[in-house]
């Protein structure tokens, strides 16, 4: 049923009852003031006349016939228009217009009220009559003017009138609520129009001066707009999960046909002892290098999917104190140092945490001497709006050339026995935090030292990240940016 339509019958509905209520209510208010009337004027004729009905009674016990029908008949006329009855002792006196003697007439009480009697209603005063040697009751009648023809009359016109306002009420409703729908179904129409699958074009609403209707146009731009939002993370997040695996059956193929040929060694019978221990170090060299890239594929896909609300204000200088803890206990043998001021950033914690744990492992793998020592200084502070993360190793450093290119996925080198995605996931939360990281010498020209600068206090555009987040789709190629293009 139609808006319009509703509201029609409500109102068709509604207006003919209140117009029953307010009749009712007036048609009480005016009996009730003619009644006020007729008891004054009941009153004020029982008390003009209280002393004839004495004197009557008093002729009527003292058996004096004359003076009784004098009495009587000054009575009744000073009575004028109302109808008189005297309750005596010795009789009753009754005259004018009232009730049937067979009507009962209840006890007498404190006011005027109203008896019916052939057919008629009537407004009855009792008023006790004493005097001396005397007693009795003075009624006094009056016809009831409350339920007169009038007031019949009056209450037929607000039937009459209740029921002409039904339809007249409903159908000026009616086109009042079409003309204050109509923006409803223009917006209705043009949400019908928009098809996701097909079109691009979104809600467009002209401000209709109609609050309900452009507020709820501005819900559903802003209902669309989270579709959107939702549909294009969806549709990232199946990207994802391709990748991961693509990259992960392209990745594994080698290093796992390797362990299937290590074990075909491990099963010659003949096999020598120290060949036999040489191909199981060998199985646990490609056992943890699988194991890391596994680790490394859903870290970056963590990193592809995390959304904005994750981020929060964190101090990194007591992120790092964590993950150079863990590094030191993961090698024991390494001297690593870490000088640390606050430094808070608006940032994902557990990719701070993957970050600085990648700069570690890193320098831990190829930052070591030719003598095999491994020197770390890891190094965070604040610096001109900055939240500055270094970490500065002692191994053979990484050529000029190369330097941009180990960010790239599956970069290793020819000694390498790691994921190469250590450097990647570095490079996809410093662009996730709004910051940049690149290689360069260490101190003295000795070593690489690792840079991370990113935005202190907030990302560079708080509350949003990057617009493409595909480090796990296609390979990163620039660390210098908030952001990488595709190779």
């Amino acid at each position: 049923m139609k808006l319009s339509t509703r509201i029609a019958l409500a109102v068709g509905i509604t207006v003919p009852l209140l117009v029953l209520a307010c009749g009712w209510l007036l048609l009480t208010l005016v009996a009730r003031d003619l009644h006020r009337e007729e008891d004054s004027h009941l009153r004020a004729r029982a008390t003009a006349i209280a002393q004839d009905a004495r004197t009557l009674l008093r002729a009527a016990a003292n058996d004096q016939p004359t003076a009784e029908e004098n009495r009587r008949r000054r009575l009744f006329n000073a009575a004028l228009d109302v109808g008189v009855r005297l309750i005596g002792p010795d009789g009753t006196f009754s005259g004018g217009p009232q009730p049937d003697a067979s009507v009962a007439l209840p006890a007498p009480g404190k006011g005027p009220f109203t008896v019916h009697g052939g057919g008629r209603s009537w407004r009855a005063y009792a008023l006790p009559v004493k005097g001396a040697q005397v007693s009795g009751t003075l009624w006094v009648f009056a016809p009831d003017t409350a339920s007169r023809a009038q007031l019949t009359l009056v209450r037929n016109r607000v039937v009459t009138t209740a029921l002409l306002a039904a339809p007249l009420s409903a159908l000026l409703a009616w086109a009042i609520a079409s003309g204050a729908t109509r923006p409803l179904g223009r917006l209705r129409k043009a949400a019908a129009g928009l098809d996701p699958r097909t079109i691009t074009v979104r809600l467009e609403h002209r401000p209709t001066r109609v609050a309900e209707v452009d507020d709820l146009a501005a819900t559903l731009q802003t209902v669309l707009a989270r579709y959107d939002e939702q549909a294009t993370r969806t549709a990232q997040a199946l990207d994802t999960a391709r990748s991961f695996s693509a990259a992960a059956s392209h990745e594994l193929r080698n290093p796992l046909m390797s362990m299937g040929t290590n074990l075909d060694v491990l099963a010659h019978p003949g096999l020598p002892d120290a060949d036999r221990a040489e191909v199981v170090e060998d199985l646990r060299r490609e056992h943890a290098r699988l194991l890391g890239m596994l680790v490394a594929l859903r870290e970056l896909g963590r990193g592809d999917l995390v959304e904005a609300d994750a981020f929060r204000v964190l101090d990194v200088a007591e992120v790092a104190d964590a993950a150079v803890a863990e590094a030191r206990r993961r090698a024991p043998d390494a001297v690593i140092t870490l000088s640390a001021g606050p430094a808070p950033v608006h940032g994902w914690e557990p990719g701070i945490r993957i970050l600085l744990d990648n700069l570690l492992g890193n320098a831990l793998a190829h930052g070591r001497d030719g003598e095999g020592r491994a020197e770390i200084a890891v190094a965070v502070a604040l610096e001109g709006g900055q939240v500055l993360v270094t970490v500065d190793d002692r191994g053979p450093g990484v050529d000029p050339a190369d330097r941009r290119e180990v960010f790239r996925r599956f970069r290793r080198g020819p000694a390498s026995t790691g994921s190469g995605l250590g450097l990647t996931l570095v490079a996809q939360q410093a662009a996730l935090h709004g910051g940049t990281a690149q290689l360069g010498e260490g101190p003295g020209g000795t070593g690489t030292r690792c840079t991370v600068r990113l935005p202190a206090g907030g990302p560079a555009r708080e509350g949003e990240l990057p617009a493409r987040r595909d480090w796990l789709t296609v390979t990163a190629e620039r660390s210098q940016s908030s952001h990488k293009e595709p190779s």
